[in-house]
């Protein structure tokens, strides 16, 4: 059998017209993002004799500077690193809410007559993890310093970059939200205009800051005068972010969580991502039996999806403010207890938790010559996360609090000050049988994430599909999901249409709600990496839904 992400072990037919013919191929180390770029600086790092780290964390720079919506430097990481003949390791890269912050002002500030958090605006900002995580992983892993790591980034940002189609348009979709605050408005409208696709954006204040944090290290963004001009910047335009707060920030370094399905390891990061819904998306439908291709097999996945968002909304907690039953939840017994949910001919038009009896986004990938492989995501939330640029720093700052935290009393991600939310932001890897780490993969894509890796990682195991293959198969999406803000709300399947016209009406018939999208508008920016561990070579997928590129040396 062929080894997984590679051609040559399909069991399900591939219907539909693919994109990118094949997987990209390499041995010398491979790196798949979702910006051409950030591409560029993690082969550049690759072929400087780096490592997957090195390579990880040099595209990740370079992202947070080309991808603005997505990605800036007030936004969180996540990430799982895998050094062969070591055990994993995740690290957990979000912060807190502003210590100052109270519920009184979030429901003062929010929607709906305040039961919702304000989504955006100086309010929803959070502690940003993006930096200490880059830091972090260099110092247990890397091999080159963050300052020569760093060029690409910092360059792309005084210097200017070309912008791309879907660039340009975030811009100018979200105008009148970036306007609204001073940072904002000097950093993407100095002068009123319409940006275009392949015009030259600069970012010279957030070059400086890079190179700030380059020459000084993270002690300058939490701790040094960076920190408080950027707590000054936020305060100055009505947020509670405080110079405080950013000094007691610290990533979460750990092992990941995991579960095997079909004799294979699948890894995910923990609480307070949602990796945990991944895993038990996978229990249950392994518990489930065989998936069957097709309407029933699509019909199976979404209920599965279904209830392991309700268990996360049930249970999950940032582990200072109380525990998640993640024994219980990852358990084999708990996926079997939920399968019995799953009624083959009917759709669920209500899921709810379990009864325990007893109790906007970019992601990339990098594979090195040895072996080492990073999956790391990372994000801003939202477009353009809170919108508000931090004073002069041309930092973009995140809305994590403002899109994470329920105002309903008594849910477990209830608001409260010094507060990590649930987040959206999660990441896999695969391992063989044998316990070789073969497949490193994800997509952003906030509460689409953990269904769309569900779909992928059922490409990849179930239906043998390779790499690009799996990232190019019809995407679907349960709505809603976690989000507070889609809740609550009638369950509705949104499809591309590339989906055959016939299993589209077989789902219809099970009672699952049918909303079609065009072809290649499922959402995500999926990438995936895969590794034979017997030659060595490398498959490559990344997603035509966006813009990215997988390249190798």
């Amino acid at each position: 059998m062929s080894t997984i992400g590679f051609p040559g072990a399909e069991r399900a037919e591939q219907d539909w017209t693919r994109r990118i013919e094949s997987p990209r191929y390499s041995t010398g180390g491979m790196v798949a993002t979702a910006h051409p770029l950030a591409t560029a600086a993690g082969l550049n790092a690759l072929e400087r004799g780096g490592n997957a780290v090195d390579a990880a964390i040099a595209a990740a720079a370079v992202a947070a500077v080309t991808m603005p919506e997505m990605c800036g430097w007030g936004g969180d990481i996540f990430a799982i690193v895998s050094k062969p003949g070591r055990a994993p390791v995740s690290y957990l890269g979000s912060g807190i809410a502003p210590r100052s912050a109270t519920v009184e002002m979030m429901r003062a500030a929010g929607a709906e007559g305040g039961t919702k958090m304000p989504y955006q605006g100086p309010l929803a900002i959070g502690v940003p993890g993006l930096i200490d995580g880059y830091f972090r992983m260099l110092g247990d892993f890397g091999t080159k310093s963050f300052a020569e790591l760093a060029q690409h980034a910092i360059g792309h940002a005084g210097n200017g970059y070309p912008l791309t189609r879907d660039g340009a348009a975030a811009i100018n979709m979200n105008a009148g939200l970036l306007m609204q605050y001073p940072g904002s408005r000097s950093v993407f409208f100095p002068v009123e205009k319409t940006w275009r696709e392949g015009e030259i954006f600069k970012q010279t204040d957030l070059a400086r800051t890079i190179q700030i944090i380059a020459d000084e290290g993270p002690e300058s963004y939490y701790r040094g005068d960076l920190a408080r001009r950027i707590a000054e910047g936020v305060q100055a335009v009505g947020g509670q972010l405080s110079a405080d707060d950013l000094a007691g920030h610290e990533t979460v370094v750990t092992p990941p969580i995991s579960t095997t399905y079909r004799g294979f390891s699948l890894y995910q990061t923990g609480i307070p991502s949602q990796g945990l819904i991944h895993l038990m998306e996978h229990n249950a439908v392994e518990a489930y039996g065989e998936l069957a291709h097709g309407a029933d097999g699509i019909h199976t996945l979404v209920e599965a999806k279904k209830l392991a968002y309700a268990d996360r909304l049930g249970y999950a907690v940032d582990p200072k403010f109380g525990d998640t039953p993640l024994h219980t939840l990852l358990s084999k017994e708990w996926g079997a207890k939920r399968a019995t949910w799953i009624n083959p001919d009917r759709a669920s038009t209500e899921a709810l938790a379990g009864d325990l009896q007893d109790g906007d986004t970019t992601y990339l990938c990098t594979v090195d010559r040895d072996g080492m492989m990073v999956s790391l995501i990372q994000s801003v939330s939202s477009a353009f996360g809170s919108c508000v640029v931090a004073g002069d720093t041309g930092v973009v700052m995140n809305n994590r609090v403002g899109r994470g935290f329920s105002l309903v009393e008594g849910h477990p991600n209830f608001f409260a000050p010094g507060k990590r939310t649930m987040h959206t932001l999660n990441c896999f890897m695969i391992g063989a049988p044998d316990g070789t780490m073969v497949v490193t993969g994800g997509t952003p894509g906030g509460d689409g994430q953990p269904q769309w890796n569900l779909q992928m990682v059922a490409g990849l195991i179930d239906y043998g599909w390779d790499v690009q293959a799996a990232i190019e198969a019809p995407r679907w999406t349960s709505w809603p999901g976690t989000d507070p803000g889609s809740l609550p709300n009638p369950f509705e399947l949104r499809v591309e249409s590339r989906i055959r016209e016939t299993e589209l009406f077989q789902l219809e018939e099970k009672g699952h709600r049918i909303i079609r999208l065009n072809d290649w508008d499922g959402g995500g920016a999926a990438q995936i990496i895969a590794r034979d561990p017997d030659t060595g070579v490398l498959a490559g997928g990344s997603d035509p839904r966006a813009e990215g590129y997988a390249a190798g040396i």
